[in-house]
């Protein structure tokens, strides 16, 4: 079974040729977030939050800047890490921190119902804001990210893994995708470019 890192990086690298980077390039600026050479655009697909209303990343999305990340509440490592560290990365920005959205969206909607998932992100940060919706739908949204998930093999355990990509993406008020952070982010880093990103906005 391929590695949930393996997935990402491989999805990662062919939309990096797509978009004109490399993943060895320096950051440009001084923000530290790797920046898309030709943005992308969120896709216009009305998801579920956990209140039961429709939203979409591609219209609904207006904050000055939200922070996007494809994940499962099941996930065993890289998506608590990743959630963890956004989590901290806020609590060090201030008053900044009203001009940032946090989007959690499941790859996993078989288990990730709307309830599921708000008790799962109330673990970091009551305000994040979690979507959910058929797979269809879902794979739809995450296509905008050049993000691909699939079911892995069922565990010893009875469960079962989902492959998905682990970035964490800055979507801007026009709907754009310019930055994304790998999984390795730490909240230091996330923090100082999340308010650099917001100065330029």
């Amino acid at each position: 079974m391929r590695s949930t890192r393996a997935l990402a990086a491989a999805v990662l690298a062919a939309a990096l040729v797509v978009s004109g980077c490399s993943a060895a390039d320096e950051p440009t600026g001084e923000v530290s977030a790797q920046r898309l050479a030709t943005p992308w655009e969120a896709t216009d697909v009305a998801l579920t939050d956990t209140d039961g209303a429709a939203y979409s990343l591609g219209s609904d999305a207006d904050a000055p800047l939200t922070l996007v990340f494809f994940g499962y509440s099941h996930c065993p490592d890289i998506c608590q890490l990743v959630m963890s560290n956004i989590a901290s990365a806020l609590t060090r920005i201030g008053d900044d921190v009203d001009d940032v959205e946090v989007v959690f969206v499941t790859t996993d909607p078989a288990r990730d119902t709307e309830q599921a998932l708000r008790q799962y992100l109330d673990r970091y940060n009551p305000d994040f804001r979690g979507l959910t919706g058929s797979i269809e739908d879902l794979s739809a949204a995450a296509s905008g990210f050049h993000v691909v998930f699939e079911k892995g093999e069922k565990l010893p355990t009875g469960g079962y893994d989902i492959t998905h990509g682990t970035q964490v993406f800055a979507l801007d008020p026009d709907h754009k995708i310019r930055h994304y952070w790998s999984q390795d982010v730490t909240a230091q880093t996330l923090a100082a470019d999340i308010q650099l990103l917001l100065e330029e906005s």
